[in-house]
């Protein structure tokens, strides 16, 4: 049994302007909240925002880390995304290549 088995570890996803994403994907690896972002553009939004439907272009962040950093991982966004509220939600994974699992350990 893998060293890591009984860790916990999430895909984080978090929308933002596209002209925004590399910038915040870039931060969050620097401050070692997570070890990895891929940024996913030509996202199209439809939401509702105060009373309307609102419609956008956005860029899709997936991210992964380990569940003990989602509390940093959160203020991290916070500290540096542009909207009011943002999109943060995370799933647990069930299971992983274990290899990928340590270089998640190792990065953050």
């Amino acid at each position: 049994m893998p060293e890591n088995d009984n860790r916990e570890y999430l895909i984080a996803y978090c929308t933002c302007p596209p002209e925004k994403a590399a910038g915040i994907a870039g931060e969050l690896v620097k401050r070692r909240v997570c070890a990895c972002v891929n940024v996913l553009s030509g996202v199209q939004s439809v939401y509702a925002w105060k009373g309307q439907v609102e419609e956008d272009a956005e860029s899709l962040l997936v991210i992964k880390t380990r569940g003990d950093l989602f509390p940093q991982l959160e203020q991290a966004i916070r500290d540096i995304h542009p909207y009011e509220v943002f999109e943060l939600v995370a799933c647990r994974l069930e299971c992983g290549n274990p290899a990928y699992l340590r270089w998640i350990d190792e990065s953050v």
